[in-house]
């Protein structure tokens, strides 16, 4: 048995890097070892984070010891975690990295660690280069690979993005596992009366934070083109960018009565009602590593529409389990044509439904361990 500690956003912050960190830890339980949770009690300056709160409403798992220690932004914390992290003795320390700001805090907290203990220091990559750049962002990533040891990568396109920093650091790659953890399918007719919407139109879902390189008016502009009356989309998800300009273009199409804004943070026992609502989940990202709601529609068992960046084609099956298109509203709306017009969705959700077994808990954890 090993003793694992786990760096990274949880309960009660909220957001998909939370919600799989959890996942994992319960994961390394199953496995018969032990885990902690070492999170954030400061993530963000208030200035910095573009949403409405930080801070999620559900419960936190159970059996999982979740520590709020870090402060982010604020050197005089890290060798004080560093020093708390190495009293718990870990064997794997498993550091998340998603975003440069966080470098300077994980690569410090990580390096002293080392210091202390023999952990091994493993790093769980959803991003090196964020989808929205800044001119510290290669100097912050550079600074933290000094102190890991390995890397797991949920995305091929991050491996090559290690290749630009370091040529020695080991890497294996393995998909991003399904999240399970948003509990079982749900009746549509009983989902639609929750949301409101009418049983009798089809929809297109368009889910979680909505930010500019996700698409979402490449997404409109395609269901424009798309002239479909039994067709309607529902945008689900907190705003991280200009809300008023989406609604403001929507109504300057006319399109207020086909296209359905939940502007909220959607918490987790909501989740399955918009999948269970939905006949497709769109995502025409202009830049992408992996995506977690790929991994959501494979739990509900939803056909994708992705774009051709990043990890997307790697995790769709292009004209089985969804479709890969290039990124132009014109190549949306045509693989969105299809779709309905050629009654697809009961053998693309076949297709879901078969490639399931190809993204597990247990694959992650074992490509976590490999090196030992």
């Amino acid at each position: 048995m090993k003793r694992y500690v786990i760096l990274s956003p949880a309960n009660p912050l909220r957001g998909g890097i939370a919600s799989s960190s959890e996942r994992l830890a319960q994961e390394i339980r199953e496995q018969g070892h032990e885990v902690e949770i070492v999170s954030f009690k400061k993530q963000y300056p208030d200035l910095l984070f573009p949403g409405k709160t930080q801070l999620t409403t559900d419960p936190a798992p159970k059996d999982i010891r979740i520590h709020s220690w870090i402060h982010a932004y604020n050197p005089f914390n890290w060798g004080k975690v560093a020093q708390s992290i190495a009293a718990l003795k870990p064997d794997v320390l498993i550091v998340r990295y998603w975003i440069p700001f966080m470098g300077p805090s994980l690569g410090a907290i990580c390096k002293g660690v080392k210091q202390r203990t023999n952990a091994r220091v493993v790093c769980l990559a959803d991003n090196l280069i964020p989808h929205e750049e800044t001119p510290l962002d290669t100097a912050l990533t550079k600074r933290f690979l000094k102190h890991i040891d390995a890397m797991v990568v949920m995305s091929k396109s991050v491996g090559y993005d290690l290749r630009k920093f370091s040529q020695t650091i080991p890497y294996t790659y393995v998909a991003h596992p399904i999240y399970d953890n948003y509990g079982p399918k749900t009746d549509r007719s009983s989902a639609l009366k929750r949301l409101g919407l009418d049983a009798s139109r089809r929809y297109i879902l368009f889910f979680g934070f909505i930010r500019a390189y996700k698409g979402l008016d490449l997404l409109i502009d395609a269901f424009e083109k798309l002239q479909d009356a039994q067709v309607e989309l529902v945008v689900a998800g907190e705003f991280y960018s200009d809300e008023q300009a989406y609604k403001s273009d929507v109504a300057k199409r006319g399109l207020q009565k086909q296209i359905h804004f939940f502007s909220e943070y959607i918490p987790n026992d909501e989740v399955a009602d918009f999948f269970a609502a939905a006949d497709i989940v769109a995502q025409p990202y202009r830049s992408a590593t992996q995506s977690g709601i790929s991994q959501l529609a494979y739990h509900f068992e939803k056909p994708m529409l992705v774009t051709n960046v990043g990890g997307l084609p790697e995790i769709v099956d292009h004209n089985k389990s969804g479709y890969v298109v290039e990124v132009d509203a014109d190549s949306v709306a045509t693989a969105l044509q299809d779709f309905f017009e050629n009654n697809r969705l009961n053998e693309m959700t076949a297709a879901t439904i078969d490639a399931k077994s190809r993204f597990s808990w247990a694959a992650l954890f074992e490509a976590l361990n490999q090196g030992d």
